[in-house]
């Protein structure tokens, strides 16, 4: 027996995430943070339109959406000139925009999310040491009053930052290097008057038109801006300590926390200080101001200041057994586009699934190999490319997203919604060569349409609204041909094949052309109906009349059928569920 299903250590927007979703999914698990209290301070603040897709999954974004601010793009100004403006606009079928939010409110609202399932952190509540066994781990917490406490579960996920003891543990490398670049940030309010929405960026460029000086403004409310600067080769601001590689060499199953845990944030992470007086204060925050600021403007209530050096870092593995790590004890990156925390949100949304099956017996262990095998490619291109910006950023004045045949691209590579899982050992081989025009391929996102009415509501729905399940959905596509009763019985037998593979924990969806007449197949039968009244489910899919579309938990298509029979729904979920 053990004590709880999953320990998850560290309470950051990642452990948080993950804990809500392992509640949501049905998991036992307890969540620890050796802090008394939350940091109140900015820090990671860029939304990703991905990460606010899955915040709707989870039935959050509504409360994040109340208090982030929209992103808009970003006014450039070279030597004091202005440069073409970078706009961060979407096309309007993606749902969500950039968006700023604190990382202080940002866990503010998952705690709150996370106590809906009756769980709540448990502060301060160091980890001291981890024990692995061959079937379960071994945790010891020291608790606020002195006690010490011998926890047992079936699996760890270290989400428990740079200098993760979790990571250590399992013995898993993090290796990379710091950037030479020495910056200062500081969280205040500024009087000017750019358009609300937009973020700044000014550099001055020297003989040799590299950058030797900088100002980034970030909005994040009324007046409210996080800033970034260069840090001046003469600031007395602390040095850069050693880089900690968290490279354990030994083949241990224990290991101490006595070294880490009063060194879990340095100067030389992309984990950001803790205004302990390392940062600028107002007037050296002002100095840059005058240098930089395309107006005259006065910096005022400084809120939270900080000076790092930037390092990038990797994990060879994401998992050693019972142990996963996540977020930023798995990967840290020069803070360019806001990716760090979205990229870790999104390693515990895909983890948390999988754990819930294999920890219910309705996945076999292996299910937790792809946790890894779909992960580790996304982190090692982030931070390739976060560091190829921050390495640019000398030579480019206007940053990376400054134009140019690949400004598309690059945007929505930014937003994180190219991500996809083509190879993945979850993800059905095609059948047939698919472009972007010809919809979603198997291991790629799912995008939401709207315009979708059922058979009992008046009002049309989002594809979105389907999806936000801990379940598999599957969609069968019933054009003039599968609409009729043999048509309809053939997909409903797809339907009732792939639950009995899924253990029941699938929902289906009849989706029918707006070509269809509505009285094409009786009411009340199973699957329910959703007529695609606006053809945006064609647009964006293009199905086949009796295609099935099987889409995971975390929203990516796990496989496309065509023509749709039960036997290869069924084999396919054999790949996830015993």
């Amino acid at each position: 027996m053990t004590d709880t299903d999953v320990l998850v250590v560290g309470a950051g927007p990642v452990g948080l995430t993950l804990a809500a979703e392992l509640r949501r999914h049905g998991v036992d698990c307890r969540i620890v943070d050796r802090l008394s209290d939350p940091q109140p301070h900015a820090k990671a603040i860029g939304i990703v339109p991905r990460t606010l897709e899955v915040w709707d999954t989870m039935g959050l974004v509504d409360r994040v959406l109340d208090e982030a601010v929209p992103h808009l793009g970003q006014i450039v100004y070279v030597d004091g000139k202005a440069r073409p403006q970078v706009e961060l606009t979407l096309p309007p079928e993606v749902p969500y925009p950039f968006a700023t939010l604190p990382q202080c409110t940002t866990e503010r609202l998952l705690t709150e999310h996370l106590a809906r399932f009756g769980t709540e952190v448990e502060r301060p509540v160091g980890l001291q040491a981890v024990e692995v066994r061959p079937d379960a781990v071994q945790a010891v917490l020291a608790h606020p009053d002195g006690r010490t406490e011998r926890l047992s579960a079936r699996y760890i996920v270290g989400c428990d930052g740079a200098h993760s003891l979790v990571r250590k543990a399992a013995g898993l490398t993090f290796d990379g290097d710091a950037l030479p670049e020495l910056y200062m940030i500081g969280d205040v309010e500024l009087d000017w008057e750019l358009p609300a929405g937009y973020s700044m960026r000014s550099v001055n460029l020297d003989e040799n038109g590299e950058m030797d000086d900088m100002l980034v403004c970030i909005p994040m409310g009324a007046r409210r801006y996080w800033l970034s600067m260069l840090r001046p080769n003469n600031s007395q601001a602390t040095p850069a300590a050693p880089a900690d590689t968290g490279t354990d060499t030994g083949a241990r199953t224990t290991t101490t926390a006595a070294t880490t845990e009063n060194s879990r944030t340095t100067p030389d992470d992309t984990t950001l200080g803790s205004g302990s007086g390392k940062g600028p204060d107002l007037g050296q925050i002002q100095a840059v101001l005058d240098r930089l600021a395309p107006e005259v403007t006065t910096a005022s209530s400084l809120r939270w200041s900080s000076a790092f050096r930037t390092s990038h870092r990797l994990v060879d593995r994401y998992r050693n057994g019972r142990l996963f790590v996540a977020g930023d004890a798995a990967h840290i990156n020069p803070p360019i586009g806001g990716q760090g925390l979205n990229t870790g949100v999104q390693d515990a949304h895909n983890l948390a699934w999988k754990l819930a099956l294999v920890v219910r017996g309705l996945a076999a262990e292996e299910l937790l190999d792809t946790y890894h095998a779909e992960r580790h490619p996304v982190a090692q291109e982030m931070v390739n490319r976060t560091v190829q910006h921050a390495r640019n950023v000398r030579q480019v004045g206007s940053g990376p997203l400054n134009g140019g045949a690949q400004a598309e691209m690059m945007l929505w590579r930014q937003a994180q919604l190219l991500v996809s899982y083509p190879d993945s050992p979850l993800t059905a081989a095609q059948t047939e060569n698919r472009t972007a025009e010809a919809g979603p391929a198997a291991g790629h996102r799912a995008p939401d349409c709207r315009g979708l009415i059922s058979d009992l509501a008046a009002y049309p729905r989002r594809l979105f609204d389907l999806l936000r399940t801990p379940r598999h959905v599957l969609l069968l596509f019933a054009g003039p041909e599968h609409a009729s009763d043999r048509g309809a019985e053939q997909l409903e037998a797809c339907a009732s094949a792939a639950q009995r593979a899924a253990h029941g924990l699938l929902d289906a969806y009849f989706i029918t052309g707006a070509d269809v007449p509505q009285d094409a197949r009786p009411v009340g039968l199973r699957p329910s109906r959703v007529r695609d009244a606006a053809g945006e489910f064609r647009d964006a899919y293009a199905p086949q009349d009796g295609e099935a579309i099987l889409i995971r938990p975390d929203g990516y298509v796990s496989g496309r059928f065509h023509p749709a029979t039960p036997e290869r729904v069924a084999e396919h979920l054999r790949h996830t569920f015993v």
